[in-house]
C-alpha cells in the first residue's frame, strides 16, 4: 500500500481511503468470481492498517471481515493466503464464530503440506482455538516444532508459547520437543526459490507449493525454543540449573549447543535470575559467565558483563574481568556498545567505585564523543569516581556541552554535581558557581527544579555556601516562571533568613513577590514574611514586616488576606507564635489518616467533631526520612527491578486502612465504636514452617478489645472446619470475654481466614494488661484426591500457640513527638510520678535506653536514644494515651557503675493520673 501524499492528505483522500466504512463497504470483493489477488491483498492490507493505528471494530463487523476473509481460503495464491492468516490474526480477537475457521487453517498445517504460509497457519490457529481444543492439536505442534524448517519451528514455538497460560498441562507435555529445538543442528529456511519473485508477490494464481529451502545460519529457533523451555520449567529452581548448566557449556562456554547470541543472552539471564534467588549455585554460575565472557559475539560478551555487574557480593576478581570487558567496549566504533557500556558503569559506580576508577581515563576520551548520551554517562561515572583534585577539571569539561545536551540528561548530570559536593564540600564554591550558571540558562521545570534541589542540599549540609546559595535563589525567583519552584523556594527563604547575618537582604526581593507575582506564590511571600517577623530580635525590623503585612490585607486574593490577618495576629501574640510558626512538628501522616478513615466510616464519631489532640506527631526531620526522595543519580541505569521481586511492604496507613475495613465488615463489632488503637505489627504465635500459623492483632475500642487472629492452613490435602482459638486471660487482668467469631471453613486457598475473640473492658478507664494462653481449635476433614470434596467425618483438634501479651507499649501507648523542655514545663501542674528502680542485669546505658524505649513504646526525643556518657545519661520520651489519655512524657535519669549494673530514677508527667500508673506499671513489670 502506498503512503498518500502530502496533497492527498490535505485532501483528505488519505482518511477516505482508510475509513472504516469505506473499507467494510468494499469487503464486497471478496464474493467476486473469480477473486482477484491483487485487490484482495490491497484490501487486507488497508484491514490490517486501520487496525494497527488504533481503531476499532464492533463485534458484527469485525465477524463481518472475518467471515469475508476466509472465503479467500478457496484461492491458493501464496501471497494472498499469507495476508488472509495476518487478517484472520488480527479481527479473532472482536470477531464471534472464529472456530469455525479451525479446519481450513489445519489443512494448511499439515507436516506434508509444504507450501509458505504453513507458519502463518500456526500462528493464525493459536489465536483462533479455544483452549480446549489444545490437546486435539497437539499433534500438529509437536511436529511443527521439530520441522527442520526454522520459520515453521519458531512459528509453532512462539504459538506455544502464547498457549501456554491457557493451556498450561497440555503445553508442558511438549518439553521433549522444545528441548530437541533447543539442540536443534543448522537447517533450512523457508526463504528459497519458487515461481512467483519473493514471497510470490505478483505471482499469478496457479497453486505454488514447490520451494527449495538454503540453510538458515541465524538459529533463531533455539532463542524461542529456549524461552518456551523456561516457561513450563521456571516453578522447578533445580530443573532451570540443570538447563543452564547443559546448555552452558562448560567453564569455556565453547561446548555449547546454542548458536544464537540471543538465546545465549537469554540464557544469561536466566543465570544471573537462579544466582540472584538461591545464592548457593553462584560459584557455578560464575564459571560460566565468566566463559560467556569471551564469547565471539559482542551481545553475548556484554550481557554476562552486565549480569556480573548487578550481581550482589560479587568476588573482585570476577568484577574486574567484566569491568574488563566494558573497558574494551568504550573505545568500540559501534556508538550502540559505548552506550551501553558506559551506562553499565555508570551504575556499578554507585557501589564499587573504586573498581570503575580504573576506566576513567577511556571515560575522559568519551566526553567529546559526538553522541552526548555517551558522553553524559561518561561524565556521570566520573563525577561518582573521580577525586578532589579532578573536580575543577571536569566541571569545565561539562560546562562546554550542557547547551549540547537535553534536559533528560541535564538532569543526571545536575545530580552527579549535587552527590560530588556533598562528597567533596571543600570544592562546593566552583559547583555552586555551575549551578547558578544553569539555572540561568533556558530549561524546563524538571531541570530547574533539579537545580534548586542541588542547592538546597547544599544549603543543609554545607554551612559555608548559605548566604552565597540563598541569594542565587533569590536571583532566581526574580525571572522564575515555575509556580511551584517559586513557593519552594520562599518557603526555604522563611526558615533559614531569620537564622542569617543579615536577615533584612533578603526581605526586598520577598516582598517584591507580594508585588509581581500570582496569587500563590503572594500567599507563599506572606508567609515567609511573617517567618521573618516573628523571628526578628531587632523590634524596627519586626515593626517593617508588620507594615509590609498590613499592604497585603488589600490583596484582591482572599487567601493572601487571610494569612497577612492571621500573621499580623501572630506576631502580636508570642503563644500563638509559639504554634502557628515555631512549632517544630507535624502530625504523622499515617495515624492521621487511619484516624481520618475511621472517623468517617464511624456515623456516631461523624456527628462530633474531629479530635486532633489523639494524633502523635513527628518531628519534621523524621517526616522527611519517611518520604526522602532519592537522588536521579541514585536510581539512573541502576538494574531494572525483576518482574518478580519482592514488592514493597505495606506502609503504616496501608495496614491501619485494612484493619479498619476489616472490623467494618463484621457486624457483631458494629456497636464497639471507633477503634483507638490498633497493633502496628502482627504478632507471629508459631513458627514459620509449622502446618498451621497464626499470628494475632490487638484492636483497642474505647469499652472493648478485641484481638484479630489470622490463621493459615499450610495443609493442602486437608479443610479446617468451625476454627477458633480458645484464650484463657491471667486473674484478675480486668477482661471479660464476650463471644468468639470462628472461621466457618478454611483450606489453603482461602488462607488466611479472621478469627476474632471480644473482652470487654470491666472498667474502661483503666488500662487492662496481663498475658493470655491462646490454643487453636478446630475439626480436621482429609480431602479426597479424586473429588476434591472433604470427608463426611472428621477428627477435633487443639493446637497450642504461644501466649498473647496485652501491654501499655505497643497496645496502648503511641509514640508521638514534641518539644520535650516546653511540654515538660506545661504538664508541671498536671499528674506526675518518680520512681527509683534497680537495673543489675543491664550492662550499659545504651542497654538500658533499648530497653525502656522498647517496654513504653514512646518516642526518644532529641537524639536522647544514644548516650553520650557511659556513666551518666537522661533518655527523654514522649508518647500519647490511646482512647484520650492525653500526652505523657518520661525522663530517665541514669546512672551505670560496674557490678550494679545501672540505677534509673523515672519521671513521668502526664495529662492524666491513669497514664502515670500505666507508665510506671510497665516499668515496674
Amino acid at each position: 500500500m502506498a503512503y498518500a501524499s502530502k496533497k492527498e492528505e490535505e485532501s483528505g483522500l488519505s482518511s477516505y481511503y482508510n475509513n472504516k466504512t469505506t473499507i467494510i463497504q468494499e469487503a464486497r470483493v471478496f464474493n467476486e468470481s473469480p477473486i482477484s489477488p491483487r485487490k484482495c491483498r490491497a484490501l487486507l492490507t488497508r484491514i490490517v492498517y486501520l487496525l494497527y493505528i488504533g481503531e476499532t471494530l464492533s463485534s458484527q463487523e469485525a465477524t463481518t471481515l472475518f467471515f469475508g476473509t476466509t472465503k479467500l481460503f478457496q484461492h491458493k495464491d501464496s501471497a494472498l493466503r499469507q495476508m488472509v492468516y495476518l487478517a484472520i490474526k488480527e479481527l479473532a480477537t472482536n470477531a464471534e464464530d472464529v472456530i469455525m475457521v479451525t479446519s481450513s487453517i489445519m489443512k494448511d498445517m499439515q507436516p506434508n503440506s509444504e507450501v509458505i504460509y504453513r507458519p502463518n497457519a500456526i500462528r493464525a490457529l493459536c489465536r483462533i482455538i479455544d483452549p480446549s481444543m489444545a490437546q486435539g492439536v497437539e499433534r500438529f505442534f509437536k511436529a511443527a516444532i521439530v520441522d527442520r524448517t526454522p520459520s515453521i519451528s519458531s512459528a509453532a514455538l512462539v504459538s506455544s508459547y502464547h498457549l501456554f497460560p491457557h493451556a498450561k498441562d497440555v503445553v508442558k507435555r511438549w518439553v521433549n520437543e522444545a528441548q530437541e529445538a533447543v539442540n536443534a543442528k543448522s537447517s533450512p529456511s523457508f526463504f528459497g526459490g519458487s515461481s512467483g519473485g519473493y514471497l510470490n508477490f505478483g505471482s499469478s494464481g496457479a497453486s505454488n507449493t514447490g520451494y527449495q529451502p538454503i540453510p538458515s545460519t541465524s538459529y533463531i529457533a533455539q532463542y524461542h525454543a529456549l524461552g518456551l523451555l523456561y516457561l513450563i520449567r521456571r516453578q522447578d529452581r533445580m530443573a532451570v540449573t540443570k538447563m543452564i548448566q547443559q546448555l552452558g557449556g562448560g567453564k569455556s562456554g565453547a561446548g555449547t549447543t546454542l548458536k544464537n547470541p540471543m538465546a545465549l543472552c537469554m540464557l544469561i539471564r536466566y543465570a544471573a535470575k537462579i544466582i540472584d534467588e538461591d545464592p548457593n549455585v553462584q560459584r557455578q554460575m560464575l564459571d560460566l559467565l565468566d566463559g560467556w565472557l569471551r564469547h565471539k559475539s559482542d551481545m553475548v560478551n556484554f550481557e554476562a558483563a552486565r549480569a556480573i555487574c548487578e550481581m550482589k557480593k560479587v568476588p573482585t576478581a570476577q568484577l574486574s574481568k567484566a569491568i574488563s570487558v566494558l573497558q574494551l567496549f568504550l573505545s568500540s566504533p559501534k556508538p550502540v556498545l559505548k552506550f551501553a557500556a558506559t551506562r553499565t558503569l555508570a551504575a556499578l559506580a554507585l557501589t564499587h567505585p573504586s573498581s570503575v576508577a580504573t576506566c576513567n581515563v577511556d571515560l575522559e576520551n568519551l566526553i567529546a564523543d559526538s553522541n552526548r548520551s555517551v558522553a553524559t554517562y561518561a561524565i556521570t561515572t566520573l563525577l561518582k569516581t573521580g577525586n578532589e583534585a579532578s573536580v575543577d577539571r571536569l566541571m569545565k569539561q561539562i560546562t562546554g556541552f550542557m547547551s549540547e545536551i537535553s534536559d533528560e540528561f541535564k538532569v543526571i548530570i545536575v545530580d552527579a554535581i549535587r552527590s560530588l559536593c556533598l562528597k567533596f564540600p571543600t570544592k562546593h564554591v566552583s559547583m555552586l558557581s555551575f549551578l547558578a550558571g544553569v539555572l540561568r540558562d533556558e530549561g524546563g521545570y524538571d531541570f530547574k527544579r533539579a537545580v534548586v534541589e542541588a542547592m538546597f542540599d547544599m544549603i543543609k549540609y554545607i554551612a559555608d555556601c548559605k548566604e552565597q546559595a540563598l541569594s542565587h535563589l533569590c536571583e532566581f525567583i526574580e525571572d522564575c516562571e515555575f509556580t511551584k519552584l517559586s513557593v519552594r523556594i520562599l518557603h526555604l527563604l522563611g526558615m533559614e533568613g531569620p537564622k542569617s547575618p543579615q536577615p533584612t537582604k533578603y526581605i526586598r526581593f520577598i516582598y517584591n513577590r507580594v508585588v509581581l507575582e500570582n496569587a500563590t506564590v503572594r500567599a507563599a511571600a506572606v508567609s515567609s514574611l511573617a517567618k521573618f517577623g516573628v523571628n526578628a530580635i531587632d523590634m524596627a525590623l519586626r515593626r517593617s514586616i508588620g507594615v509590609l503585612l498590613n499592604r497585603c490585607l488589600d490583596d484582591v486574593d482572599d487567601e493572601v488576606r487571610d494569612r497577612a490577618a492571621m500573621y499580623l495576629k501572630v506576631m502580636k501574640e508570642r503563644p500563638l507564635a509559639d504554634v502557628y510558626v515555631k512549632e517544630e512538628s507535624v502530625f504523622s501522616l499515617a495515624a492521621l489518616e487511619s484516624k481520618l478513615v475511621a472517623y468517617i466510616s464511624d456515623p456516631v464519631a461523624a456527628s462530633q467533631p474531629f479530635d486532633v489532640t489523639s494524633i502523635p506527631k513527628v518531628s519534621r526531620a523524621q517526616l522527611a526520612a519517611e518520604s526522602i526522595r532519592p537522588s536521579t543519580l541514585d536510581t539512573i541505569a541502576m538494574p531494572v527491578a525483576r518482574a518478580d521481586s519482592t514488592p514493597p511492604p505495606p506502609t503504616a496507613a496501608d495496614t491501619q486502612s485494612t484493619y479498619v475495613q476489616q472490623l467494618a465488615e463484621v457486624p457483631e463489632l458494629a456497636e464497639y465504636g471507633p477503634v483507638l488503637n490498633s497493633s502496628t505489627k502482627a504478632a507471629q504465635l508459631t513458627e514459620s514452617e509449622t502446618e498451621y500459623q497464626v499470628m494475632c492483632v490487638k484492636h483497642i475500642f474505647k469499652e472493648h478489645i478485641v484481638f484479630q487472629f489470622n490463621v493459615t492452613n499450610t495443609l493442602p490435602d486437608t479443610i479446617l472446619e468451625q476454627v477458633s482459638v480458645i484464650m484463657q486471660p491471667q486473674a484478675d487482668c480486668g477482661l471479660t470475654e464476650d463471644f468468639i467469631i470462628p472461621v466457618p471453613t478454611l483450606t489453603t486457598s482461602t488462607s488466611p481466614g479472621i478469627v476474632y475473640v471480644s473482652f470487654s473492658r470491666d472498667n474502661p478507664e483503666e488500662y487492662a494488661t496481663g498475658s493470655f494462653q491462646c490454643a487453636l481449635k478446630f475439626v480436621s476433614k482429609e480431602l479426597d484426591p479424586s473429588t476434591g470434596e472433604p470427608e463426611d467425618e472428621g477428627y477435633e483438634d487443639e493446637y497450642q500457640v504461644e501466649d498473647v501479651e496485652l501491654a501499655a507499649g505497643g497496645d496502648y501507648i503511641i509514640p508521638s513527638y514534641a518539644s520535650f523542655s516546653s511540654e515538660w514545663d506545661r504538664l508541671r501542674t498536671g499528674a506526675s510520678s518518680t520512681e527509683t528502680f534497680s537495673l543489675a542485669a543491664m550492662e550499659s546505658i545504651k542497654a538500658a535506653c533499648n530497653s525502656i524505649i522498647e517496654i513504653l513504646n514512646m518516642e526518644p526525643l532529641g537524639g536522647t536514644e544514644t548516650p553520650t556518657s557511659a556513666s551518666v545519661h537522661t533518655l527523654q520520651l514522649s508518647g500519647l494515651i490511646a482512647g484520650g489519655g492525653g500526652k505523657v512524657l518520661v525522663r530517665c535519669r541514669m546512672t551505670f557503675a560496674k557490678g550494679e549494673g545501672v540505677t534509673l530514677e523515672l519521671g513521668v508527667r502526664a495529662e492524666q493520673e491513669s497514664a502515670c500508673a500505666l507508665v510506671v506499671s510497665a516499668v515496674c513489670g
